[in-house]
């Protein structure tokens, strides 16, 4: 391997590090604020507060309805995880199996969700929902975020399911599989760690998915952040430790989702089993 030592090379790597540490250390310095800020009594033109407490933490749970508004968050998080699971890998591997007119065409809408701002068709689609009634229920939020995730299982889960031989199948059919057999022993192991992958970013999207859930959501069905935008920028006047104490919680969450699933899963098992496809 021949590396470039030139002026102008080593310049450009020197750019590049400095842009990636400014990057760095202004998100860590954000978060740093957020999190004093949310243990602080007063914190006005200094340094450092004047003194920490916790009392913003339970002001914030009870203030917010955070036990409810955390429950409400992970039954939805459940329920797009296992829907998106369930009708992504049927759908990717009809699509990976079989060759029919028009399935270009269908896979360029399945990712169109994908490709353009939630935004753009959130406010058809919430039309649409609160025409149904379905608007401002458990099952309107889940369907509003089942939108974009379901094309993403389908386009994680296609290069997995053409990787493995289709004499596979027919070999497990020759000895008699039926096809819940042949699922559940043979495809699944050998799709797992795709289907986990696929899940893990499907879990952490759902997390943050704003703007679906906010066109959708009612009073009992606000996920976490779509209570914490109303917690900033609803009427009344609420103390900013309290705001911030519940932000920091809603980081805290995600970090343990995002923890627990990365010991189940490596997300880069997506690269790798792409690039392992054999050629047709």
């Amino acid at each position: 391997m021949i590396r470039d030592t030139t002026l102008g090379s080593k310049l450009w790597a020197a750019a590049i590090w400095f842009l990636v540490g400014f990057f760095v250390i202004n998100l860590f310095a954000m978060i740093a604020t957020v999190v004093t800020s949310s243990f602080a009594t007063r914190w006005l033109g200094t340094w450092l507060p004047v003194g920490f407490t916790t009392r913003w933490y339970s002001s914030a749970w009870s203030e917010f309805q955070l036990w409810d508004v955390l429950l409400v968050t992970f039954q939805v998080i459940a329920a797009v995880v296992f829907v998106s699971g369930a009708l992504g890998v049927t759908a990717a591997y009809a699509l990976a199996r079989r060759e029919f007119a028009g399935k270009r065409l269908l896979i360029l809408l399945f990712l169109l969700p994908l490709m353009i701002p939630p935004i753009t068709f959130g406010i058809p689609l919430a039309t649409v929902l609160y025409q149904t009634g379905l608007a401002g229920t458990f099952w309107g939020v889940v369907a509003a975020n089942l939108v974009p995730t379901v094309p993403f299982v389908i386009l994680v889960m296609i290069p997995f399911i053409e990787q493995i031989d289709p004499k596979i199948e027919a070999a497990a059919r020759v000895f008699g599989a039926n096809t819940f057999k042949l699922f559940i022993h043979v495809l699944l192991p050998l799709l797992l760690p795709g289907i986990l992958a696929a899940l893990l970013l499907v879990l952490v999207r759902t997390i943050a998915m704003f703007e679906l859930t906010f066109l959708v959501a009612g009073p009992t069905s606000q996920t976490l952040v779509v209570a914490l935008y109303y917690a900033v920028f609803a009427a009344g006047v609420r103390a900013v430790q309290s705001i911030d104490a519940m932000a920091v919680i809603y980081m805290v969450t995600t970090l343990v989702w995002l923890i627990i699933a990365l010991r189940f899963v490596n997300p880069t098992q997506i690269v790798t089993r792409a690039k392992q496809q054999p050629a047709h």
